[in-house]
């Protein structure tokens, strides 16, 4: 078995679920934000600082693991989870954003990808079948086909060739997946066209993936735009099966995609601005390099419980971070994880007890108004 998928609740009124995906690492209560490691670490976290975090799984890039430190060393290691000592789940992406995203680096074809190496200028050529070989080495419990997307403004012509790219893609993808333990997911593309969209879709179903992600969102489309049409696409994939939003996890967001029945996020944003000094708060974006903070012997935020409020000042963090001290960035990282993590606990006890639909009503303008600004976050 490689993974299986339990519903547990639905809300009455809404599209939200309650579920749990088990994996031969354990299970991932659901809906989960999954905090992004793209190169076999999340950024500033140790593994034991995750796990205190309750994160049943992180999400890798298996195109970055490959450059380096390269797939060799992963499988002598033993897998992922060894060599980074990780023993929660592991779902790792395939590369196909480093398609959408380095366009000057890659030469794209029917056949696979060229890419030029960000790292060293060296030229690698990957297939959909080489990317799951990397993945089955790498070891993850979920693997993504590779796909290929475009930018929201793209005519509808040259989506439609993306999708029948894709479709063809995940085919091969899927006929050379040879790991028995490892699930390997259907991505359903189609830019911001709902017809391509259901076509990829209902092509992907037929092919009977162990579960689906939902891409190419979150890329400079209007966020009402990215959930209209995921209100129209999720529906489309099975129910019994866990469902996917790739790149998503600013707050208000999370919520919605709740709302729509995704069982599974991941995003950078709550690592990557935490870097940057900003965080989330039951009040909106905090940024503790501003001098206001200066001397504010308050917590990040007086409403969390995290280790991080409880036992430093804004005054002190700020000083962190203005003499330049790595820990800054560790407790400021802990916290928007914490964060994230206690908001999807909520969520999942609000359809747990059947009240998700008030639950939506009371925190829906709160976090639009505090994050809805905060549209792109991919890696």
């Amino acid at each position: 078995m490689s993974i299986s998928y339990e519903l547990l609740k639905r809300c009455s009124r809404t599209a939200a679920r309650r579920g749990r995906v088990l994996t031969r690492h354990g299970v991932v209560e659901t809906p989960a934000f999954m905090p992004v490691g793209t190169q076999g670490t999340v950024k500033g976290m140790t593994t034991a600082e995750l796990a205190e975090l309750n994160t049943a799984m992180i999400l890798s890039n298996s195109y970055h693991l490959y450059l380096r430190p390269g797939i060799e060393l992963i499988a002598r290691a033993g897998g992922l989870h060894k060599l980074m000592h990780w023993y929660g789940g592991i779902l790792t992406d395939s590369g196909g954003f480093q398609i959408f995203s380095l366009g000057g680096l890659r030469k794209i074809a029917d056949d696979g990808v060229t890419f030029t190496s960000h790292i060293d200028g060296s030229t690698h050529y990957l297939t959909p079948e080489r990317v799951v070989r990397i993945q089955n080495l790498i070891g993850s419990d979920i693997a993504m086909v590779l796909d290929y997307f475009l930018p929201h403004r793209s005519s509808h012509r040259e989506v439609e060739r993306a999708v029948e790219r894709t479709g063809r893609w995940a085919q091969r993808c899927l006929n050379s997946h040879l790991r028995k333990d490892q699930a390997l997911f259907g991505i359903v593309q189609g830019g911001v066209y709902q017809d391509l969209r259901k076509r990829s879709a209902e092509e992907l179903v037929a092919m009977d993936f162990p579960g689906y992600a939902i891409g190419g969102l979150s890329v400079g489309e209007p966020k009402e735009l990215m959930y209209e049409l995921l209100e129209q696409t999720a529906p489309l994939l099975p129910s019994e099966k866990p469902r996917y939003l790739m790149g998503v996890g600013s707050p208000d967001a999370l919520l919605e995609g709740s709302r729509l029945g995704i069982d599974l996020f991941d995003c950078v944003l709550p690592t990557r601005i935490a870097r940057n000094g900003r965080v989330m708060t039951s009040r909106g974006y905090l940024t503790i390099r501003n001098a206001a903070y200066a001397t504010d012997m308050a917590p990040l935020d007086e409403a969390c419980g995290c280790p991080v409020c409880r036992r430093y000042t804004r005054a002190y963090i700020r000083h962190l971070f203005n003499a330049g001290e790595i820990l800054g960035m560790r407790l400021t990282t802990y916290h928007n994880l914490y964060y994230l993590s206690r908001l999807m606990l909520e969520i999942r006890e609000a359809i747990s007890e059947g009240n998700f639909a008030q639950y939506y009503r009371r925190m829906k303008p709160k976090l639009e108004q505090f994050y809805g600004g905060v549209g792109k976050c991919k890696t």
